[in-house]
């Protein structure tokens, strides 16, 4: 009797996917899947070329996609300051004229422009950046990094600006920033099994934080980061934070179509 084809997945190789990552092993999971781990762009191009049945997609994407299902209960979100997704500058917004969007990145670079539209109502020039960016972020124009890329950065810019917190004041809702999704049916029994092994690696966030804290400045507490910035569960406020933000997201590419 010949084996069930490998379930391909992509997901992101940033540190808070690290718990979830853990739980596929820890649930016996590695059998069945083949993973593949990259930059949050990256997973949703993979995605959306059919290169893998089931990814942690940047929520930015959604739109652009026609046949998906969103699979897990988990997620990558947070409730309030997430700290690793931020727009960075020299000068506080109301100076800024330009905004560089990071490359790494599908949906923080909608939330700042869904943001500065409706939350900071800042009219401001957005441009896609190339890797070596983060060097142009000087006088009247601002970037967006996120990820492990930001740790320690708020030493070498005079403003930070958490754009989980900003929407958190804008709506009062927390937010997923990705999301798991399929784009082929999946049996029940392999969603329970990643649910379980989902929840597994989140009961072994110390020990993550333990492995990976020598790649990290000691000033960086990743166990604090994991277990209170980053939230795993796709709630009921996230799952209504999601729907609320791509709503914006379709007006303000409307929007730009009629302009």
């Amino acid at each position: 009797m010949s084996k069930s084809p490998r379930i391909k997945i992509s997901a992101v190789s940033y540190l808070n996917t690290k718990p979830l990552l853990r739980g596929l092993a820890l649930g016996g999971m590695l059998e069945q899947v083949d993973i593949q781990l990259d930059i949050p762009s990256k997973t949703a191009e993979r995605f959306k070329l059919k290169e893998v049945d089931l990814a942690l997609i940047p929520v930015g994407i959604l739109p652009q996609l026609t046949n998906y299902q969103i699979v897990s209960d988990y997620c990558i979100g947070a409730d309030g300051e997430v700290d690793t997704v931020a727009l960075f500058s020299q000068k506080p917004i109301e100076e800024l004229d330009t905004i560089l969007l990071d490359y790494h990145s599908c949906t923080s670079v909608r939330l700042v422009q869904v943001l500065c539209e409706h939350y900071w109502k800042k009219e401001l020039r957005f441009i896609p950046a190339q890797k070596g960016f983060e060097s142009k972020i000087e006088g009247a124009i601002g970037g967006v990094i996120i990820g492990d890329r930001t740790i320690g950065l708020e030493k070498k810019y005079a403003y930070k600006y958490d754009l989980a917190a900003a929407w958190k004041a804008f709506t009062g809702l927390p937010f997923a920033f990705a999301v798991w999704v399929s784009n082929k049916k999946l049996s029940t029994s392999f969603i329970t099994d990643l649910n379980k092994s989902f929840a597994l690696g989140l009961q072994q966030i110390k020990e993550v934080a333990t492995e990976f804290r020598t790649q990290y400045p000691v000033s960086f507490d990743i166990h604090h980061y994991l277990s209170h910035h980053i939230q795993y569960k796709l709630d009921p406020p996230k799952r209504k934070a999601l729907v609320y933000f791509l709503e914006l997201v379709r007006k303000n590419e409307l929007m730009l179509m009629d302009e």
